[in-house]
């Protein structure tokens, strides 16, 4: 075991890292700031509000973003849970998909702002983000929003988060989800970070990240194997049916490709895969970077979402 797998040393670089992240996010300008995320795409506007939804694990706060056009009947809703490792508090990250998607798809779009490890390891946040869903399905109604016709989503942890919701969603008999985006996802820590293989030799993650988030969320490393957290890990076998179709979005060079891969296999054999959509010649991250990339998948997963929550859509093909 490196240094850095040891849980103390992971949450101490875990919270440093963690530091970083809210000073850059608070940054008037700059990439990485909420403002740079804000004034990307001006042509998809930002109308936002915000809630907070109680769950059992803390009260979430949630950014919720309206549909450009609005009527009768009640707009479906997406859910999304943005990335960092399950340590970086980057709500704000994926304001530029959120406004996408409420734009492009016609959902109302919640961007929950979960909580995080080291502060809050394994299981806290899956069980979060799945009440998170679970209420705006209930509640849905009293805001104007169709909580029957529901996708969840996310990038990175994200899409492992959204993961996790769909098998708890699966295994607790509801709530019914139209569609899990999973968007370059961690889907199996029960595999050292150092053991993974990417197609490049320098991949925008490193070994010694995934060590740091890895030991700061799950910080025993038997836990690694359970299927919220490693649903592409050999220790989870259990059959799929019936779980939520997924659009499997991977990153050609990125270190976590080969783990979505199998799992959008094992989503084929359950007959829940939608689409496996790989991004070629970039790597992690590459739509926070890339406008004209992100414009095209971010178009791809609307499409999906539209489709998903929406049976005039499917019907018409």
């Amino acid at each position: 075991m490196s240094l850095l797998a040891r849980p103390g040393v992971a949450s101490f670089a875990a919270k440093s890292i963690q530091r970083l992240a809210v000073a850059a996010d608070r940054r008037p300008s700059g990439r990485g700031s909420a403002a740079a995320s804000h004034s990307r795409f001006p042509e998809f506007p930002r109308s936002v509000s915000e809630l907070t939804v109680p769950t059992s694990v803390a009260p979430a706060r949630v950014v919720v973003y309206l549909p450009t056009s609005e009527g009768p009947p009640p707009p479906a809703v997406h859910v999304n849970f943005h990335g960092g490792g399950y340590v970086m508090p980057l709500t704000e990250i994926d304001d530029p998909l959120c406004r996408f998607l409420a734009a492009e798809a016609g959902v109302v779009v919640v961007n929950v702002d979960y909580v995080v490890a080291p502060q809050h390891p394994f299981p806290a946040p899956p069980r979060q983000a799945f009440e998170v869903v679970r209420w705006i399905a209930e509640h849905g109604g009293e805001h104007g929003w169709d909580g029957s016709r529901l996708s969840v989503g996310g990038q990175s942890a994200g899409g492992g988060l959204a993961a996790a919701v769909a098998r708890q969603a699966l295994e607790e008999g509801g709530p019914a989800i139209a569609l899990q985006v999973l968007h370059y996802p961690p889907l199996d820590l029960s595999t050292s970070a150092r053991d993974k293989r990417a197609a490049i030799a320098k991949p925008v993650l490193r070994p010694w990240m995934g060590e740091i988030f890895d030991s700061s969320y799950v910080p025993d490393p038997r836990e690694r194997a359970d299927r919220l957290v490693s649903p592409a890990g050999a220790a989870d076998s259990a059959d799929l049916t019936g779980i939520a179709p997924a659009l499997v979005v991977t990153a050609e060079h990125d270190l976590l490709k080969a783990e979505a891969v199998r799992y959008a296999e094992r989503l084929r054999r359950a007959g829940a895969l939608v689409e496996h959509h790989d991004v070629l010649g970039v790597d992690h991250g590459y739509d926070g970077k890339d406008d004209k990339l992100a414009l095209e998948t971010y178009a791809v997963i609307a499409r999906h979402v539209r489709r998903a929550v929406n049976p005039e859509a499917r019907a018409a093909g």
